[in-house]
């Protein structure tokens, strides 16, 4: 074999070098100038992407807003970014902030709506009872609906609804179009659901029909039978005539 592959053709490059073979590729280090081996740190793998799992949380931006900040040079203008994460089921999280970029704002309110999730709880495929939360100016009234009706709700609320389990819902915005705090009214009312087991006199009325059939009376046996009417053509015993009074003399 060694014979063999010492007798094999060289391929030489259009630019007139020998190319590389595969194994000799492997064994290859890079050097410096002075001939030291060159260690390479920090190197990303690239079939990480191609491997990675699916995401736990899904992640929307739903609102990219340009604010400034007066100081003693001028205007400072800066991003702020209101994102919502959540896992398509009873998760849902929102965070705001402010960066120099929209990039970095969307991370930063994107780290911060992974920190504050909560764990809401659910009826099926809608909420568990209406609520109505009021934040700041923000006044937000959200019903549970029937299969099929789908999410009939603005557009913050509908954005975060998407990203949970909630697929049935009715809302409706009464106070203020502010979109960060039309957001943190949604999160509060999904914080106050109450699942339908846990509810005042749920357990009472579960209770009641249990007491009904303990303290139901046993069955009771069937009367014997009567005996049968006497038949209306018996003859009665004939009534006795009253005696005949003597004549006194």
């Amino acid at each position: 074999m060694a014979e063999t592959e010492k007798k094999a053709p060289r391929v030489i490059n259009k630019s007139g070098t020998l190319k590389m073979d595969d194994k000799v590729a492997a064994t290859r280090q890079a050097r410096d100038i002075s001939g030291r081996k060159m260690e390479r740190r920090n190197r990303r793998d690239r079939a990480r992407g191609a491997n990675a799992g699916p995401k736990e949380f899904d992640e929307i931006t739903i609102a990219v807003d340009r604010v400034s900040r007066t100081v003693a040079g001028g205007r400072r203008m800066r991003f702020k970014a209101l994102v919502a994460m959540g896992d398509h089921k009873n998760r849902i999280g929102i965070g705001v902030a402010k960066g120099n970029d929209v990039t970095t704002a969307v991370a930063k309110a994107g780290s911060k709506a992974k920190k504050t999730m909560i764990t809401f709880k659910m009826d099926g495929e809608t909420i568990c009872h209406e609520t109505r939360t009021k934040v700041t100016g923000a006044d937000v009234l959200m019903k549970p609906a029937a299969p099929g009706t789908g999410i009939i709700a603005g557009g913050t609320v509908r954005a975060i609804m998407g990203l949970t389990g909630v697929k049935n819902l009715i809302s409706k915005s009464l106070g203020s179009t502010n979109k960060v705090n039309i957001a943190y009214a949604v999160l509060e009312g999904l914080r106050q659901q109450v699942a339908r087991k846990d509810w005042i006199g749920a357990k009472e009325e579960a209770a009641k029909p249990a007491a009904k059939t303990a303290a139901k009376p046993a069955a009771k046996k069937p009367a014997a039978a009567k005996p049968a009417a006497k038949s209306a053509t018996a003859k009665k015993p004939a009534a006795k005539k009253p005696a005949a009074k003597k004549e006194n003399k």
